[in-house]
């Protein structure tokens, strides 16, 4: 069958189930659970209009439980079992788990990439926000800032292998180290604990473009007569700018610093292409990754701590959204 014939049938199926489901549901619940008649009529129209609010709400509580609800308490209870899943461990996958040194690096990796990579992209991203505002080819600068965003994780891990290749003829560091007179290639990504800082450059990179995008839009949301009371008062640019703006515009960088945060933890495919995890940068999703096809309880046991990590800061990414919103 043609993909158009299907893209068709699947709008057709679909509006026309949600129509259906949305007539018969409200059909019976006003002629037949509760019927406007007789003595409770009155009583009957208000206990239908309080449950109609859930009859809408039922398909998308559903498709949340069947998608997102029994997935994780299916993962955690894989989580429970051993490697063929035929005998319960209890908490067994967890206490190894943590016990071992891969995982214990891991972690760490995973903090050292949560602490840099949304500090340094909300900063950098702030400043080229405020920059380009003021220059009169700021929107090109902008959209060369942003473009990275368009690039995949894999293909922007590919350009900076080009970067850190240990050829002079063809990596930058090397070719800058050479002219400076190193006489030895050195393949930034073996090094020890600073490799970790190599990969997070590439995910700055990409999501510096995010970062400036949202907070130029908060910059320029700023009410011009507090940025002009300010210098009339005798505030340099600097005082403007940190002690007027960067406080009116806090809740957009909390928002902006907890969703790069968010995306950090989910990682995987910048470490995956770069190094495989070797040479210890390894983080948790590639660590999970390790044990996907030769142990699925250790896997699940992975996936379930990223959630539990990921769980609060996106708790709080809410709640500072609904509070820019009142």
């Amino acid at each position: 069958m043609s993909p158009i014939v299907q893209g068709l049938i699947t709008i057709i199926v679909g509006v026309g189930g949600c129509v259906g489901y949305f007539f018969l549901s409200n059909l019976v619940l006003d002629k037949v659970i509760f019927p406007p008649r007789g003595d409770d009529a009155g009583r009957n129209i208000n206990r239908a209009n309080m449950v109609r609010p859930w009859l809408f709400l039922f398909p998308a509580l559903f498709a949340l439980g069947l998608y997102l609800v029994y997935p994780v308490i299916g993962s955690f209870v894989r989580s429970l079992y051993n490697r063929s899943g035929d005998e319960f461990i209890g908490f067994g996958n967890y206490t190894t788990m943590f016990a071992e040194e891969g995982f214990q690096t891991a972690f760490f990796n995973n903090f050292l990439w949560v602490i840099f990579v949304p500090a340094a992209s909300t900063f950098l991203g702030l400043l080229v926000a405020q920059l380009t505002d003021r220059l009169s080819w700021g929107n090109i600068a902008k959209s060369l800032i942003f473009m990275p965003m368009a690039i995949s994780f894999v293909g922007a891990s590919l350009i900076w292998k080009f970067v850190y290749a240990n050829d002079p003829d063809v990596g930058i560091i090397n070719a800058i180290r050479f002219a400076l007179g190193a006489s030895e290639p050195l393949d930034v990504l073996q090094l020890s604990f600073w490799n970790n800082f190599f990969l997070m450059v590439i995910l700055v990179w990409i999501q510096t473009g995010f970062a400036m995008v949202i907070l130029s839009a908060a910059l320029r949301g700023i009410p011009e007569e507090t940025v002009e009371a300010a210098i009339i008062d005798g505030a340099n640019p600097f005082q403007v700018f940190f002690k007027i703006k960067v406080p009116q515009i806090m809740g957009t960088i909390v928002v902006v610093w907890t969703t790069i945060t968010i995306l950090v933890l989910k990682v995987f495919d910048i470490v995956y292409a770069m190094t495989g995890g070797n040479f210890d940068t390894e983080i948790l999703p590639s660590y999970m990754m390790d044990y996907m096809f030769r142990d699925d309880g250790r896997a699940t046991a992975v996936a379930f701590v990223i959630m539990i990590i990921v769980l609060p800061v996106m708790i709080w990414n809410i709640q500072n959204a609904r509070k820019e919103m009142r």
